[in-house]
């Protein structure tokens, strides 16, 4: 993966960019885990050349703005289960799943295309703990639910809150990836227990990590008809199947 040259002559390949980064981040992981984490940046490079999955088509750039960036939020993340709510190219979802493979992790988006290479790039890094369902955010009914639901897909920090918290544990966390962010106690009635600042190594943009904890159970919002908002007829409470293993 060859790189434009860089601001102050640096010529760092994308790798030795991502082990640098990981050493600011403290975060030791085996050369074979970096090793991976390449092999997903090749493929998303690959694929984005017809799908045009990401903005950032630089390799370097995409280890600082993908990796490093989802790598960023490894202490706040609790398993063992994981789900990346609208994971678009598997961000931050695959990078976390890579870094912690005791950790079951799904990837949920509503995009064919982005399932499509979802599917493919779980299957072409053997990554056995990982789910993708093909589904939208309020038609999603797992049958247990997550310890840690996180995101960098939404706008609005309370949409997030109010969609994302019935599929949260007691205990559990959301985390939301974000820019700058106000302080704040409450985001939709659920307390804040962090604004995290992230240091991401070779971004300039500040990047922070909201951690809302949800204490009870989430009953999810009913239409005037009774039935779960979202819901269509024949589904009821139950798991939907993955429309992504039948595009295998």
């Amino acid at each position: 993966m060859p790189s434009r040259p860089r601001a102050g002559g640096d010529t760092a390949s994308p790798a030795e960019v991502l082990r640098r980064g990981l050493q600011r981040l403290r975060l030791d992981l085996p050369d074979r885990t970096q090793a991976r984490l390449m092999a997903y940046l090749a493929l998303l490079a690959k694929w984005n050349r017809v799908y045009n999955l990401t903005a950032v088509r630089d390799p370097v750039e995409m280890v600082i703005r993908h990796l490093l960036d989802s790598l960023a939020v490894l202490p706040w993340v609790r398993g063992p289960r994981v789900l990346d709510v609208g994971s678009g190219a598997g961000l931050p979802g695959i990078p976390l799943a890579l870094a912690l493979s005791g950790v079951q992790v799904v990837l949920l988006d509503k995009g064919a295309k982005k399932i499509r290479f979802l599917t493919q790039a779980v299957a072409e890094l053997d990554l056995t703990q990982v789910q993708v369902v093909h589904e939208r955010l309020e038609h999603y009914h797992p049958p247990v639910l997550f310890d840690t639901v996180i995101s960098r897909a939404f706008a609005s920090l309370e949409a997030f809150a109010a969609q994302s918290a019935r599929l949260c544990r007691p205990g559990g966390r959301l985390l939301a990836m974000k820019g700058p962010v106000a302080p704040r106690e409450r985001v939709g009635g659920l307390p804040v227990r962090g604004i995290h600042p992230l240091a991401v190594p070779g971004l300039e943009a500040a990047r922070t990590l909201v951690e809302i904890e949800v204490e009870i159970e989430v009953e999810p919002e009913r239409s005037p008809g009774g039935r779960e908002a979202g819901d269509v007829e024949g589904n009821g409470h139950g798991a939907r199947a993955s429309r992504a293993q039948r595009e295998r």
